[in-house]
């Protein structure tokens, strides 16, 4: 995928049209992306771009309260330096208040797309648990499955749950363990009893969900993304 550097907009010469031509051949790619439905990396990384654009627009002294928080040490100072170039020039500073402008409005009609894509599968999956559930649902096993009816597709998750600000946020980390084919015998009930038994010193009762859809998209850059916060959801709201 085609990338933008965090200060695309700002980068080398502040031109309207050359930023337009950098964010269009940007978002083409983006679009491509989400015409065959692969929602990530993408969605995420122009989420991640029109975010720091609002910050900017909405506070004042953008560069040192944004890009301090993403940036590595090298990148900060250079940062630090365009800022002071910039401001003092008023021409320049206009110039790139039409840029952002611009490329909030363009990155947001994007996002709704991919948004809308994201919300239309969401929809149509379901999570059910399998089995009696333990009470902490913290770690255990997704089984995944969807409208290719070839198989189920078990990961192994973890829920962390970590602060920011005043806020708690639920993140979840997740590792493919093992691919069981289609068949009468292995039933979502089969697999978590085979997964008893592979993992039985460290799961004796483990919690096993089963994530399923009737549609056919790309797993790993759509479906898996969405069943992991799918999963993140449901354990949050039937957490003990």
């Amino acid at each position: 995928m085609r990338q933008l550097s965090h200060t695309w907009f700002a980068d080398g010469y502040i031109d309207f049209e050359l930023k337009k031509y950098t964010l269009l051949a940007y978002l083409q790619a983006i679009n491509e992306h989400f015409n065959q439905v692969k929602l990530y990396p993408s969605l995420s990384d122009l989420v991640f771009h029109f975010n720091n654009l609002v910050a900017i627009k909405e506070h004042k002294h953008w560069m040192q309260q944004q890009f301090p928080k993403k940036l590595s040490g090298v990148d900060l100072e250079k940062v630090q330096l365009l800022y002071e170039r910039i401001v003092n020039d008023d021409e320049m500073m206009a110039e790139l208040e039409d840029i952002i402008e611009y490329a909030i409005a363009e990155m947001e009609g994007t996002i709704q797309e991919g948004t809308g894509i994201y919300d239309f599968i969401e929809e149509h999956l379901g999570v059910e648990p399998v089995g009696i559930m333990p009470l902490k649902m913290d770690e255990g096993f997704m089984l995944l499955r969807d409208g290719r009816h070839r198989g189920t597709l078990v990961y192994q998750y973890r829920v962390t749950l970590f602060e920011r600000h005043d806020e708690q946020y639920r993140g979840i980390h997740m590792d493919y363990r093992y691919h069981f084919k289609k068949s009468f015998s292995n039933t979502r009930e089969q697999i978590k009893y085979e997964l008893i038994k592979k993992h039985q010193w460290d799961f004796p009762n483990p919690a096993v969900f089963c994530i399923e859809t009737d549609l056919v998209v790309p797993v790993r850059e759509t479906l898996l993304p969405i069943a992991k916060r799918s999963l993140v959801k449901y354990i949050s709201t039937h957490a003990a």
